[in-house]
């Protein structure tokens, strides 16, 4: 099994360089583990103070459940991944069956923060793209898929992800093997890592 972590900021493009990844391999070859599926649960938090929680700092996430989740992968066990909803902002009673693949991807903006997920990555990838580029997925994005209007997405943007992205975000692009500029667009870094992983695959 051949571990990929793929980090960078909110809207850089990394849902993009997984699909593609995926497409260049035969079904069923490619797991995905998305840091978002691990969010803490917030359900005992009143909603009216759920919308403040800052999903974009490392104590947001369950480390410890994703590091085992990713260690029983490794051990070819089946996992039961969690699901969360933004709408809610709480984990959901359902969850998603993960089964152990040739290649696993560790995907979000935080998956490089963590030092012990960090040290069962075989290939730390980071997704960079311009702020305003980012800025212009995001707001599309949370207002179709998130119920947010265009000024609270940028007054999100200002008060939180600008900050974070900063403190925690970007500093995390100095532990990355591959730093892949202008996120999905860039043919040549992508089809760079996939060839990679094609030859680790083949050794092994």
């Amino acid at each position: 099994m051949i571990v990929i972590g793929i980090a960078g900021g909110t809207g850089s493009g990394k849902t993009t360089v997984v699909r593609k990844i995926i497409d260049s391999f035969p079904a069923g070859e490619v797991a995905v583990i998305p840091q978002d599926s691990y969010y803490k649960d917030s359900s005992h938090i009143p909603p009216e103070e759920r919308s403040k929680i800052n999903f974009d700092e490392p104590a947001a996430i369950e480390w410890p459940l994703l590091v085992r989740h990713l260690a029983e992968l490794r051990e070819g066990k089946t996992i039961q991944m969690p699901t969360y909803s933004y709408l809610t902002c709480t984990r959901q009673e359902e969850t998603v069956e993960v089964r152990p693949a040739d290649v696993v991807i560790v995907e979000g903006i935080l998956v490089l923060c963590d030092p012990v997920l960090r040290t069962m990555m075989d290939v730390k990838v980071f997704v960079d793209a311009d702020a305003d580029d980012r800025l212009i997925r995001v707001i599309a994005r949370d207002c179709i898929e998130r119920g947010r209007t265009p000024q609270m997405v940028i007054d999100r943007y200002e008060e939180v992800l600008k900050p974070m992205h900063c403190q925690y975000i970007e500093p995390s692009k100095r532990f990355a093997d591959l730093i892949v500029p202008q996120g999905g667009s860039n043919i040549v870094a992508i089809t760079l890592l996939t060839d990679y992983i094609e030859s680790r695959l083949r050794r092994k």
